[in-house]
């Protein structure tokens, strides 16, 4: 298919109680292609009348999704999962004329996106409870867990599939009803995605989407209604901060990915072409904008000069341009805001002494694009020091001890990820033991895998996504006191 009818195919309407509607009012807002500036289409503008219409839905479908078999969820999630990998093609195009991502890249996505569905299908026959005798002998204990209930789940534009995944499949396999709101930058992929829910026969009203401009706006309604139980949020720490006091006046269960400050930590023992392929990978996924990209990185005086070399000629090579054209390796940045903010950050450490060793500008022309850049001697009063930077541009600050490494990779209030390239298993142990980070990341570059905890400390966040632990966050523990004389 070409691309405009890969985009015309997807649904562009909300869905709500098992049907594609109209926003009330009709309202619709404009998709845009990051790499070219051209409209791909419009798409519903959801009310807060819509919002509730759509919890009032995941409400009334709670019961019999409560009630549904753990095979019935698990069958649902294998069935979406064949789907996906099905329709990989159209997916990966969809997601990169709306995101902006290499094609490579978006294919590399859908398959992530689809192991939270086989994984979450295998934990959805794995909910246990307990059964205890109580220590005076008097009494048994039964423990079970139950639904938590309908949940409101928000995804943002970097991962337009597995960021919904990751929360509908363990929502799915605990029996809870949900509303996703998508971002409005890249509601196509989970439009889609719903859909493919709906063909596998997941019960009306179990899972309803809705996309509107004004995010908060219509979810502060339904969080303030108190008829949904849970709140899970990938985003920004502002953002996060404010739902979390919203969700304090009903009393919601919250999960938050927030936001990172990853540091990136090359000691002077480390096997430098690995250190270099790991901080490529931990840079430059896609184009840097993702919570996870290194975003300070430390080198070891004595291997600073030949590790920004090696990097610098690496990244200097990388092909830009669009996403859908063969061979491209970095595609545009989301919008001109973020290409405006990289821009800014790159400025303001120049302009306090760091150098640049590749890179360093925006390109001429249409699109939202930022050349992969290398920086080195960033001094740590730089705005890129303590601000993410979402973008395609690696800071490198020399370091001389281990200590040092260890207080400055700790020297913010985030604590999502953290990398560490050593030969010396005793240091890594060191590192790994003292980053205030929710995840390390030892000798290689990337850390998220579908089957393994998600999530950060400090102001990245609260609770973890995927693994064995994902599914708790949608389950509520039941004790049941049983008399036994």
């Amino acid at each position: 298919m070409t691309d405009q009818q890969v985009v015309d195919q997807a649904p562009h309407q909300l869905f709500i109680d098992g049907e594609w509607v109209d926003a009330e009012n009709g309202a619709t807002f404009e998709v845009r292609d990051p790499a070219t500036g051209r409209v791909l289409c419009e798409v519903a503008d959801g009310s807060p009348a819509d919002g509730m219409r759509a919890l009032e839905a995941a409400v009334a479908a709670q019961p019999e999704m409560a009630a549904s078999t753990p095979r019935q969820r698990s069958d649902w999630l294998m069935a979406a999962y064949d789907l996906l990998h099905e329709r990989i093609d159209d997916l990966a195009l969809l997601m990169t004329l709306e995101m902006g991502k290499p094609l490579a890249e978006a294919k590399g996505e859908i398959t992530y996106a689809s192991e939270f569905l086989r994984h979450f299908a295998g934990e959805a026959l794995r909910i246990s409870g307990d059964y205890q005798v109580a220590p005076a002998g008097g009494a048994r204990f039964l423990i079970t867990r139950q639904p938590v209930g309908p949940s409101l789940l928000i995804t943002p534009w970097n991962f337009p599939m597995a960021m919904g995944t990751r929360k509908i499949a363990p929502a799915i396999a605990a029996g809870c009803t949900s509303v996703i709101k998508p971002a409005h930058q890249t509601p196509l992929s989970m439009l889609a995605f719903v859909d493919i829910l709906r063909e596998v026969g997941v019960p009306v009203g179990a899972v309803n989407a809705v996309t509107a401009m004004d995010a908060g706006g219509v979810m502060e309604p339904m969080i303030r209604s108190g008829l949904a139980r849970k709140l899970s949020f990938t985003g920004s720490t502002k953002v996060g901060k404010i739902l979390l006091e919203q969700c304090a006046d009903k009393v919601l269960r919250t999960s938050m990915e927030l936001g990172g400050n990853a540091p990136f930590i090359v000691f002077d023992d480390a096997d430098l072409d690995a250190a270099v392929e790991g901080a490529i990978l931990a840079k430059m996924r896609n184009m840097g904008e993702a919570c996870t990209a290194a975003n300070r990185i430390y080198v070891h005086e004595s291997v600073i000069e030949e590790f920004g070399d090696r990097l610098a000629r690496k990244m200097g090579e990388m092909r830009v341009g669009p996403g859908t054209e063969e061979g491209v390796q970095v595609g545009p940045l989301i919008d001109e805001a973020a290409q405006e903010k990289v821009v800014s950050l790159v400025d303001d450490a120049v302009s306090r002494g760091a150098s640049v060793l590749t890179g360093g500008s925006a390109p001429d022309g249409d699109g939202y694009f930022y050349l992969p850049t290398v920086l080195a001697g960033v001094p740590t009063d730089a705005r890129m020091a303590t601000e993410e930077i979402f973008g395609p541009v690696a800071p490198l600050t020399p370091f001389s001890t281990e200590e040092e490494a260890l207080t400055k990779a700790n020297d913010t209030e985030f604590g999502l990820v953290s990398y560490v390239y050593t030969t010396n298993l005793d240091r890594a142990l060191r590192m790994a033991e003292g980053l205030e980070s929710g995840m390390v990341g030892l000798n290689q570059g990337v850390v998220s895998n579908p089957a393994a905890p998600f999530g950060g400390v400090k102001e990245s966040g609260l609770g973890r996504e995927g693994g064995s632990i994902g599914i708790e966050e949608f389950l509520e523990v039941k004790y049941v006191g049983i008399a036994l004389p």
